[in-house]
């Protein structure tokens, strides 16, 4: 048990434990079994997602357990709580997909609101599932206290056929089964041994992805996000970062100082090294609205043109996060990248320490071919890359780690919503050559910005994955795989090009080149655009018509609130 002595006269949870106009909020905490040396020492939130809608999400009650542990250990008193999350393997294919960016804000908003209505003075925040993870991150940024986050870990592969395989491997067969290639047997045989455990989907997706984010930008102590969620060492890495976060207390090293501007380039670079999810491209700038900083797709998408990707991870390539765990981790990627030159070493991470002195025993290991070296790298450019052109000003993005064709030219088959399209491939009414165009499915018009697996993944099980491409003003899983262009800017229900494509229209995707265009003169998009109406949505009232009025563009990380570059006061001072 620590002696430390903290004063409180400067830290939030004065405003309801000190002094005698305080007293009825002491008889709260007396209630739930503090005592007053309990009540003296700073609150400390500990937060998490846990729930049972996933096993994303089921561990999380349990490593918050060992956080608590050791923030009293480190002479803290930690209060827990949690919070919604919105599992994407579950919302996945049909109109619960609309809730799943929705809840990146509702979450950021409903820990801002519980760290400010309880006066805690630091976070430590636990996450499982895609959305989970920068919303988290987003409210220890806007908050600005003493904060550390940690990923509740990856679920084990499941093994079929003497291969290992992952929840993405069940979404394609559902297409293969579509196609006659397997039977309905072999399908639930799959899906029974897909998801063998706690944790978060396995492949290099936006779980895992945004995991990456927080060892790189400085938020998670070095080697947490790689330990799979049922292994019982994760439990020590929760229990180190309850005493990190008092460590933090004592020396008032918040996440501003921690989130710069280089940091979110050094976040941008791994998730480009690893193959990662598009949807970082949504996420950090969202993280770097927090901080009052300028960082938007543009940003984000240079940093990939220069980054060599290395790490050989699904659905691109072979290997899953357990297995990068084995080899080192997050931390042996960004050796790699550190010593060719594409980190800023200097950057300060919560463990007080900066990127390059955390890197500096770190052992790049030879005789494996997961993580490769920068000098050798599996593609010399990352694996996700920006598009602009006339079908897209504010750009959009791709995933092309693990592809091969790299350019792509056919007619446009049009869909207003996902499960139009989905209906399409399904029963094999397209055919090789098309552009599949999902439309109306953008932050505003969908409302939400729905992901698209499960039309992937058909598409893919079918066989058809570099036969035809697709874009989208909506989103894709970071398990998407094949030529998969979403973020498409501005979208369809603000009048964006996108909107005014038709059947037939020419549409050339240049992934070499970062181009997206549709073979029309601006006199032609000009007149489409004159006879082109609004749409109303069929969500009129609710948390999704609220997020559609406040919303903002993919291209700034789809905003609800101007973020810190307009703060008159910051919660951490008051």
């Amino acid at each position: 048990m620590s002696n430390r002595v903290f004063d409180k006269s400067k830290l939030p949870s004065r405003h309801v434990s000190v002094g005698p106009e305080r007293a009825p909020h002491r008889s709260y905490y007396y209630a739930m079994g503090l005592d007053e040396e309990d009540i003296a020492k700073p609150f400390v939130g500990v937060a998490t997602t846990w729930n049972e809608a996933a096993p994303c999400n089921i561990s999380l009650g349990r490593q918050a357990q060992a956080v608590k542990k050791g923030v009293i250990t480190a002479g803290g008193t930690p209060r827990e709580f949690t919070t919604i999350t919105v599992t994407d393997g579950i919302a996945m294919g049909h109109d619960g997909m609309k809730s799943s960016l929705v809840s990146r804000e509702v979450i950021a908003d409903s820990v801002e609101l519980t760290m400010r209505g309880h006066c805690y003075d630091a976070i430590v925040g636990l996450a499982g599932c895609d959305k989970s993870l920068p919303g988290l991150m987003m409210a220890m940024i806007r908050l600005n206290v003493p904060a550390v986050f940690m990923y509740g870990g990856s679920i084990l592969p499941g093994r079929f056929k003497d291969k290992d395989v992952t929840v993405v491997d069940v979404f394609e067969a559902v297409g293969m089964y579509s196609a006659g290639k397997v039977d309905e047997q072999y399908l639930h045989d799959l899906e029974c041994v897909a998801c063998p455990s706690a944790g978060s989907c396995g492949g290099q997706f936006t779980a895992n992805t945004m995991a990456c984010v927080s060892e790189a930008i400085g938020l998670a102590i070095p080697g947490s996000a790689g330990t799979p969620a049922p292994y019982e060492s994760r439990d020590e890495y929760a229990e180190a970062s309850g005493r990190v976060v008092m460590d933090l207390v004592e020396s008032q090293l918040r996440p501003r100082d921690i989130v710069t501007r280089k940091a979110l380039e050094n976040a941008a670079t791994v998730v480009a090294a690893s193959g990662g999810s598009t949807n970082a491209g949504l996420h950090l700038p969202a993280m770097a609205n927090e901080a009052g900083i300028e960082f938007d797709l543009n940003d984000v998408v240079e940093i990939f043109k220069k980054t060599p990707y290395v790490a050989d991870l699904k659905p691109g390539g072979k290997y899953v996060a357990k297995d990068m765990f084995e080899v080192g981790g997050v931390p042996v990627l960004m050796k790699t990248l550190f010593e060719g030159g594409y980190l800023h070493g200097d950057c300060i991470t919560v463990n007080g320490k900066t990127i390059a002195e955390n890197l500096e025993d770190v052992v790049f290991p030879k005789n494996q071919d997961v993580i490769y070296p920068v000098s050798n790298p599996i593609t010399p450019t990352g694996g996700v890359v920006g598009l602009k052109g006339n079908l897209a000003p504010q750009g959009g993005i791709v995933k092309v780690a693990g592809m091969k064709i790299l350019q792509f030219s056919g007619p446009a088959r049009v869909f207003d919503r996902e499960e139009d399209c989905f209906e399409a491939v399904q029963s094999n009414n397209y055919k090789k050559g098309d552009v599949l165009v999902i439309r109306y499915e953008g932050p505003r018009g969908g409302p939400g910005m729905r992901e698209m697996l499960s039309t992937t993944a058909a598409i893919y099980g079918q066989g058809m994955g570099d036969d035809v491409a697709l874009i989208t003003d909506g989103r894709f899983s970071g398990g998407t795989r094949g030529f998969c262009v979403g973020h498409v800017g501005p979208e369809a229900a603000v009048g964006g090009p996108i909107a005014l494509l038709e059947d037939g229209d020419i549409i050339t995707i240049d992934a070499e080149a970062g181009t997206i265009e549709v073979a029309l003169s601006d006199d032609e998009l000009a007149k489409r655009k004159k006879a082109w109406k609004p749409r109303k949505t069929n969500y009129q009232s609710g948390a999704l018509w609220k997020y559609a009025q406040t919303v903002g563009d993919a291209e700034k990380g789809a905003l609800t609130h101007p973020g810190a570059g307009v703060e008159t006061h910051i919660f951490a001072d008051m």
